[in-house]
């Protein structure tokens, strides 16, 4: 299989969609006011062919903030695009779209991946999603868009996450997760006085989260949404570490980028050597991968700032360029098979 990246810095589908023939799952990456617009013109452009969308960044060997950027997969691939609605309430109602496309596609953990783009409340519709796919052990990526808006196949939908199913017909397909974070093992707390439904975490260890926070990292309440590009925190699941950015100060408490419950066991992580661990995953990758026809990969906004802060942002484009042909989204939120992460790097390698 071949990926095709094009971009416009201004917008124009046309520019953006410049050499593309045959495509076989389009993705489209616009910005909140001609998000409509591209949708309907991508369709008009290329009729039938499966596409998924979402407002937000994307980025080859380059980054595009305001403009489109287009991903398309052709030439050696087997896709399928749909949609699950009434995510906030009840996404399951729709899962029979995903099992029959799982069908249609001939999915199997080797070949097949499913990429998603989600306007909200992520958890509920990974929880969905990934009720289908264990079945036949599919890895999930994706991320969330901007503006509450996601798109399929020519149209536009609010609270909802959208997907496409693609079955590598040349190789075998393969999800990863990278996390630039590492736990400080002194500070571990249960959460309480949480709110579900905002995303807020009222206390730590019976303290005040602000307070408890603020106290370990000797920073002023304004320093907070900064300090938690260094220092998010981290739920503890299993082997694994999701993490969990700060979005706001909620008076004494703190609000979340993603939901937290009475009783989670949280860590505070902290930043580590990112230009190493990145060095680490590529190495990873290439191992497993002496071939590689594609990287889609899907990366945090709040990397993104860091990354762009300490100059290194081009640098890691560059790097993850040596892989072959790499393009992704920056996304307000990560997602790898069930989990919905913060702060992260989520991606699917072709063969």
């Amino acid at each position: 299989m071949k990926q095709f990246f094009g971009m416009s810095q201004g917008g124009n589908i046309k520019e953006a969609i410049h050499g593309l023939s045959n495509p076989q799952l389009i993705m489209l990456l616009s910005n909140n006011e001609q998000f409509e617009a591209h949708v309907q013109e991508l369709e008009q452009l290329y009729p039938g062919v499966p596409s998924i969308g979402c407002i937000g960044m994307s980025y080859d060997t380059k980054v595009v903030e305001k403009g489109v950027g287009i991903i398309a997969f052709y030439n050696g691939v087997t896709a399928t695009a749909n949609v699950l609605e009434e995510v906030s309430s009840m996404p399951v109602k729709y899962i029979k779209r995903l099992e029959q496309d799982i069908e249609k596609v001939g999915a199997s953990q080797r070949d097949t991946i499913c990429i998603d783009f989600c306007s909200g409340n992520d958890a509920c519709a990974l929880t969905t999603i990934y009720s289908a796919l264990k079945c036949r052990n599919i890895s999930l990526v994706g991320g969330t868009g901007d503006a509450g808006r996601v798109s399929a196949n020519g149209k536009v939908y609010k609270d909802a996450v959208t997907y496409a199913l693609v079955k590598n017909l040349n190789g075998k397909v393969k999800a990863y997760k990278e996390n630039i974070y590492h736990q400080m093992d002194e500070h571990r707390f249960i959460a309480s006085k949480t709110d579900k439904s905002k995303y807020i975490l009222g206390e730590l260890n019976g303290k005040p989260a602000k307070q408890v926070y603020q106290k370990i990292l000797h920073v002023t309440e304004q320093e907070i949404l900064t300090q938690t590009f260094k220092n998010p925190f981290g739920r503890i699941s299993g082997n694994d570490t999701c993490i969990i950015s700060i979005k706001e100060v909620e008076g004494n408490a703190l609000t979340c980028f993603r939901q937290v419950n009475d009783s989670d066991v949280l860590v505070l992580l902290e930043l580590g050597d990112y230009k190493k661990i990145v060095k680490n995953t590529i190495q990873t990758i290439q191992r497993d991968f002496p071939k590689i026809s594609a990287v889609f990969s899907v990366n945090c906004l709040f990397r993104y700032l860091l990354f762009s802060d300490n100059h290194y942002m081009q640098e890691y484009l560059w790097e993850m360029g040596t892989l072959g042909s790499h393009a992704g989204l920056v996304g307000y939120g990560e997602h790898y098979n069930n989990q919905f992460v913060n702060q992260s790097m989520t991606c699917v390698v072709f063969e």
